[in-house]
């Protein structure tokens, strides 16, 4: 039998809505910078195993920028801190299109520095999501949020495929149109009504330290399987522009297989938080981990235009159960005054292991073989060790009950 909706008031039912429309508009400007960051690296960089260095770059900014965007969100608001991504979305597309005109690498990576700032405050919609939520109804609003994501599917990859050759320097027409993009999609915010979190009093008990956090194994194993699915996700997508272009398909095949990746990383979001409520959060992520690896077997079966396909499909479903399972249990493993200390601390650890996989990304593939496939294959071999870490972790914790408590 199918568990009744929850009762959910305007005000959670707006903010659900006004974060769709966000990551549905102003989010479409991640798939368009992941088709062509690589694309512009290796037009730029004078060695090859650099090309995937500008989307490296980004993820190492989001990184960087998850601790304090998280502290801002704490004292100012989910707005202030959404405006401040958004206004780094324009000024580090920008400065990316400065480097194309003057053809710098080195500025063209300062720019995807300052990207990653938007990438890290797009992040915490799928957390702003639940602020207003009642417990019951969070994982509907998780996916419903990720599900926003199809319009951006659709939006972010044909932009850039329309727009990568729009202009006589190549890719410079898609960073202009990024700018665009992050101006019209902000103004979506002013919608947002999430209240600020209370300050603890003096004396008041601020809950437990990040440390304290850490050591719970709900929150643990939450936080290693966002990120091996994040990262994995990332180690797959980083290269496969360059995989297809290399195998010898058009820079436009390349754009196709990126929206339906994208397609398919969001497209399961109008179900997840059922099948979680339905069949638990553990299971969903457990089925999740399952599916990346059949990414992997199916990527290294061959780089015909089918496989490539296929497998970035997989990739973006088992990124779907994996991330969203895991932030479903996160959420529910911290009280409201821990909120901005863990979000922050995850996103940290998350994109840490997102730019390391971002980073070998580039080297698999350009240098650790004479042809594009061997580095291809390179690439989806790396996947297995992750994967057998996370899937261990969520074992054990499935099979110690004592584990499973959320505090």
């Amino acid at each position: 039998m199918t568990a009744p909706l929850p009762t959910v008031d305007s005000r959670a039912r707006r903010n659900v809505i006004v974060l769709v429309i966000a990551q549905a508009t102003i989010g479409s400007q991640m798939p368009m910078i992941f088709t062509v960051g690589g694309l512009a690296g290796q037009s730029l960089a004078t060695n090859p195993c650099l090309a995937t260095l500008p989307i490296s770059l980004i993820v190492l900014g989001s990184m960087c920028a998850a601790t304090p965007l998280s502290a801002i969100m704490q004292r100012f608001g989910r707005r202030t801190g959404f405006f401040v991504g958004a206004g780094a979305g324009v000024l580090g597309s920008a400065t990316g299109a400065v480097a194309l005109y003057l053809a710098s690498f080195p500025l063209l990576l300062l720019g995807s520095f300052i990207t990653g700032t938007y990438m890290s405050a797009h992040g915490f919609y799928r957390f702003a999501a639940t602020d207003t939520a009642p417990p019951a109804f969070r994982p509907r609003a998780i996916s419903y949020v990720m599900a926003g994501g199809l319009l951006s599917a659709a939006i972010g990859p044909n932009l850039a495929t329309m727009t990568m050759g729009a202009t006589v320097i190549p890719f410079l027409g898609t960073y202009l149109a990024v700018i665009v993009v992050n101006l019209i999609g902000a103004t979506v915010f002013l919608f947002l009504d999430i209240p600020r979190t209370a300050p603890v009093p003096a004396g008041g008990d601020g809950g437990r330290t990040r440390w304290e956090m850490l050591k719970t194994p709900r929150i643990a194993v939450a936080i290693l399987c966002a990120t091996v699915s994040y990262a994995l996700m990332s180690l797959m997508m980083t290269s496969t522009p360059l995989a297809v272009v290399g195998c010898g398909f058009a820079p436009t095949d390349a754009g196709h297989v990126v929206s339906a990746h994208v397609l398919a990383m969001y497209a399961p979001s109008f179900f997840t938080g059922f099948l979680i409520n339905r069949f638990g959060v553990e299971k969903i992520m457990g089925l999740g981990l399952a599916i990346l690896l059949c990414a992997g077997l199916v990527a290294m079966s061959g780089v015909e235009l089918t496989h490539f396909f296929i497998a970035l499909m997989l990739l973006g479903v088992g990124w779907n159960f994996g991330f969203i399972g895991a932030t479903t249990m996160l959420t529910a493993s911290h009280t409201d005054a821990e909120r901005g200390r863990m979000q922050g601390l995850n996103d940290l650890i998350l994109f840490g292991g997102v730019t390391l996989a971002s980073l070998s990304s580039g080297g698999l593939m350009n240098c650790s073989g004479g042809t594009p496939q061997e580095g291809w294959n390179a690439v989806t071999m790396a996947m297995a060790p992750p994967l057998v870490l996370a899937g261990a972790a969520l074992l054990w914790l499935v099979l110690r009950p004592e584990a499973r408590r959320p505090g």
